[in-house]
Order: C-alpha cells, then structure tokens, then sequence
C-alpha cells in the first residue's frame, strides 16, 4: 500500500496515509476503508513514524488521511505531525473528520498551531439517503449546518440508488457554500453498495468541467491521490 504522494495539479501539497486506532463509528455501510486500523500502538506510531519521515515541506502544505477521523490518531503521532510542521516548516494542514467530532476541531487547531482545512466525509446533503440507506450517522439538516464546523465536504457519486437530482444538489450546495471540496467516484468494494454505471457516465460527461475546477477535486478511482490500494 502506498502512504506518502504528492499532490501538484490541484491544491499542491504532500499527502500521507496514516494507521490510526478502529474507526469510532465504523458502520457506514459503504466502506471498507476502516479496515487499515490496529489496536498495538507502538505498531501504529512506528509505521506512522516511518510515513511521515518522508515529508519534506518543499510544498508548505501536508494533508494527513487515516482510515477514520484525526482524532483517532495515538497523540504519539499527532505529536509527530505537530513537530513536523515546525521542522518543515509547513503552513497548511488538511484534517478530516467525522461528523461526531465536530466541536473538537478548535482544539486540534489551536494543538497544530497552524491554520487547518478541515474535510468531512458527508457524502451527499440528501439526508434521507446519507443515513437510511448510506448509515453514515451524520444527522446534520443543512449545507449550512456543516459548513459552520467544516471547511472541505466530501461527496461520493454514482451509487445505485442515488439520483440525477440529488448529485445535482450535491453540487450547487458544494459551490454555494464551501470554498473546497472533494468528489468521490463510488467504487466498487467488499460491501453490499453496489456502483451505477449509467449514473457514473451522466455525471462524468455533465460535470467534466469540474475537472478543471480549481477548489474541486474529482476522484474517479479511490487511489486517485495517489495513496492507498
């Protein structure tokens, strides 16, 4: 599995893919993604150490990904980022979290020291889909109920069962409301979400512009970043 990659088309930055403890919530029912987790601690923290001595802060700016939120990271590891960014010299950082920590991210700011954007998987704003069906426990009401605590929504496209109309939504609510965000091409995995090729094809050939949108980022496969398997 690769962990460490730059990023220079969009955004330029270092990005890692770091082991955390199990995922807090763990049940959305698309993911198998929180599988890459331990419980051994020193395991964790030597990978983790091994990862991140390989930034080299030549791009100011590190995105930090684990297979869950920051905060299930040992506080041996955010120690090591937080020394990081000042031998780096790195002026931005890129977080994500879920939904249930969303009046933690103060504290993570002001531990880090430095501004962070922070990402939240929300997956679509159609809550009805998000949590009967996608079970993501993130019962927020609003675009803009996440964008008081978020700064970068994470949505995920082309999934059987979600509509033309939603991901239209999806869309005009990222643009309206946050200065970033992710598109995430469903692919797929081991679970019972099962991708929608029609619906892939329509939203690639609509939103190809997005492709050239400079505050959204389009991931056709999951390892478009350049980490990951």
């Amino acid at each position: 599995m690769e962990r460490y990659n730059k990023i220079t088309n969009k955004n330029p930055r270092e990005i890692v893919l770091l082991k955390g403890k199990p995922c807090a919530w763990g049940k959305c029912r698309f993911c198998d993604y929180i599988d890459d987790n331990s419980r051994d601690i020193d395991t964790i923290n030597d990978l983790n150490y091994e990862i991140l001595s390989r930034v080299t802060g030549e791009l100011g700016v590190l995105e930090v990904i684990n297979s869950g939120s920051c905060f299930e990271l040992p506080k041996e590891t955010l120690k090591m980022i937080k020394d990081i960014i000042i031998e780096k010299q790195i002026h931005r950082l890129f977080f994500e979290a879920h939904w249930m920590y969303r009046k933690h991210l103060q504290k993570m700011r002001e531990y880090m020291g430095i501004p962070i954007t922070f990402k939240i998987g929300v997956e679509t704003f159609d809550r009805s889909f998000r949590e009967d069906y996608l079970n993501k426990h993130a019962n927020f009401d609003s675009p803009e109920e996440v964008r008081r605590y978020f700064d970068s929504p994470c949505l995920m496209v082309g999934i059987k069962g979600q509509t033309k109309e939603m991901i239209d939504y999806d869309i005009q609510m990222l643009k309206m409301h946050f200065e970033l965000g992710t598109v995430n091409v469903f692919t797929n995995n081991s679970t019972d979400v099962k991708r929608d090729p029609e619906l892939v094809d329509w939203f690639m050939n609509k939103y190809a512009y997005l492709l050239e949108d400079p505050s959204v980022e389009v991931l056709y496969e999951k390892t478009d970043f350049g980490v990951g398997d």
